[in-house]
């Protein structure tokens, strides 16, 4: 079963905010699986940025949070706090910064966890009052909407250098009337990396290149940015290499990184037509991924969160589908690779597609059941991936959303 909700036809309203959530004092930082590493200093703050769409009774929340993964049992304390918008029509991703404390509560073999659980709490609050916020600032706001090449040393495939995709989709708002008539209010940008530049064995709290990413695209347009992360898994990185083989893991690699992904984000949606009035849509559709990785099985369980099902063999998620102007965005619960985010681009109904990753939860790695333990390099993503049959499912959930929902309507421009 699968819901849909359409907007009426009044205006669009866009509005954006963003909060701190760099712990004071710092907190140990987790890059994935096991107990987080303690951290001495940082490099850039940590955010929560909050993107509100609004056009008649129809409202959508695209929300940012700088951290490895995001689970609903965090999102969903903070779409408890928020009667105005439906908690269905709020999307909540993850950057995949592997330099922030731990949201997932991860126990050791003991069931012992590294997680700060009263920060957690906090950062769900403030996670609420920044989409309150947003919604509050909704103004009426024109599109420009572009998918195209990110030129440059930005990312590859660690296992396979060139099998990643490339393109990088920017939805920017700009202001109709008002102090930000024809100014840029919010710049989403969309682009599969891992930002693990600095990781998290440096002792370096981080928001990693997502950080300058964000700062580049605000001092130059005077909006907010915002990043929702795409089909980076297996194992999509920042192009950080050196010439002698060597990786440069430093703040300075992540201001290059950041800025030059921000800078091609902006040239590819300068030109692009300003759609006027565009309509909005959200659909969305529970699915349920049956748990075969012994180690997940054990994370979900034992993890302080309540994260898995009462049986512990299978655990329930939100997929979106969103129409955005002729932007159409599909959630991914995890880390799909790049040939199932390649599979779901190509079969959206729209020249401008968009994969938000790690996205309303972070289930791990995604990966079609053919190449589900078929390799040796795969061995670690089979691994930390809920089964094999979860890319089927994903897919086939998609499909029926995309099959099944209004395609994005052409929208005047000028």
């Amino acid at each position: 079963m699968f819901f849909v909700f359409i907007c009426g036809a009044q205006d669009l309203k866009v509005g954006c905010a963003k909060r701190v959530l760099t712990p004071n004092p710092l907190l140990p930082v987790s890059g994935g699986v096991g107990l987080p590493k303690p951290a001495e200093i940082k490099k850039g703050d940590l955010y929560v940025r909050a993107m509100v769409l609004t056009k008649g009774t129809e409202k959508i929340a695209i929300v940012s949070i700088d951290n490895l993964g995001w689970p609903a049992a965090l999102g969903n304390k903070s779409r408890s706090l928020i009667k105005e918008i439906p908690s269905e029509n709020i999307l909540i991703g993850a950057t995949h910064t592997h330099s922030a404390p731990d949201a997932y509560a991860f126990p050791n073999s003991e069931g012992i966890h590294g997680a700060d659980l009263e920060y957690l709490d906090w950062c769900t609050v403030q996670v609420a009052e920044t989409i309150k916020e947003a919604l509050k600032n909704t103004e009426p706001a024109q599109l420009k909407i572009a998918v195209g090449k990110a030129e440059g040393k930005i990312a590859y495939n660690y296992y396979a250098p060139d099998l990643y995709d490339p393109r990088c989709g920017v939805i920017q708002a700009i202001g109709t009337q008002g102090k930000n008539k024809g100014k840029p209010i919010v710049t989403l940008v969309n682009y599969a990396i891992h930002p693990e530049v600095i990781g998290s064995n440096r002792g370096i709290l981080s928001p990693d290149l997502v950080g300058p990413l964000n700062e580049k695209i605000e001092a130059e347009t005077g909006g907010m940015g915002i990043f929702m992360n795409g089909a980076q898994g297996g194992m999509v990185t920042a192009d950080n290499r050196l010439a002698d083989g060597k990786e440069a893991g430093n703040w300075e690699e992540c201001i290059r990184i950041g800025n030059l992904l921000a800078s091609e984000a902006l040239r590819i949606v300068k030109d692009a037509p300003v759609q006027k009035n565009a309509d909005i849509l959200c659909t969305y559709k529970k699915v349920a991924f049956p748990i075969e990785s012994a180690m997940l099985r054990f994370i979900l369980k034992n993890s302080p969160l309540s994260m898995g099902s009462s049986d512990g063999q299978s655990i329930q998620t939100t997929i979106n589908l969103l129409n955005i102007g002729s932007a159409q965005i599909l959630t991914i619960p995890g880390e799909a690779l790049p040939n199932i985010g390649f599979y779901l681009k190509r079969k959206m109904n729209t020249g401008h597609p968009f994969l938000f990753g790690l996205t309303n939860d972070a289930f791990g790695y995604i990966l079609t059941k053919e190449d589900f333990n078929s390799f040796e390099r795969y061995k670690y993503i089979s691994r930390t991936s809920l089964g094999e049959m979860t890319g089927e499912i994903l897919i086939s959930a998609s499909l029926d959303l995309i099959n099944n929902s209004p395609k994005p309507k052409k929208t005047d421009t000028q």
